[in-house]
């Protein structure tokens, strides 16, 4: 396997899942999971980031009115109702552990769901780059990861 043909799509690493203030970090995980999932992905794109390995963070920023939601049920409704992910909050913006990767994690923006592809340019980046192998991780693995996966 060619490390030029491989991603890792870095899905919800966001303040509102990771700040020990996070706004959904109790409420999706079970204590502990939140960090663990945190200090493992850190040490693996510590790792991977002298390779070319593509890293893409895929955030999830919804507008303050929520109107991707229309009618959500289950954990959307909970994050509408307490604000999660809006946009221009501190929630939304994405964990201040990946400054230490500069630009070498890229940016693909337009979530507003639980998959990274719906409503995002991650297809085409991934194709236009040959990219044959993806490795999902972040949140939530019931929700986002696997729908993403």
């Amino acid at each position: 396997m060619k490390s030029s043909e491989c991603a890792i799509i870095l899905v919800g690493f966001q303040n509102d899942y990771f700040a020990e203030d996070g706004i959904v970090r109790g409420v999706i995980e079970t204590p502990g999971a939140v960090s663990d999932v945190l200090a493992t992905t850190l040490n693996l794109l510590r790792e991977l980031r002298d390779t070319d390995v593509l890293f893409v963070a895929t955030p999830i920023v919804l507008s303050s009115t929520y109107r991707a939601m229309a009618e959500p049920v289950g954990i959307l409704n909970t994050m509408k109702e307490v604000g999660a992910f809006a946009e221009g909050t501190v929630g939304a913006e994405n964990i201040p552990e990946f400054a230490e990767f500069g630009d070498r994690i890229m940016y693909v923006d337009g979530k507003v769901g639980f998959n990274a592809f719906a409503t995002t340019p991650l297809d085409e980046v991934l194709r236009s780059r040959g990219i044959r192998h993806v490795l999902v991780c972040g949140m939530v693995t019931s929700l986002c990861i696997d729908s993403t996966g």
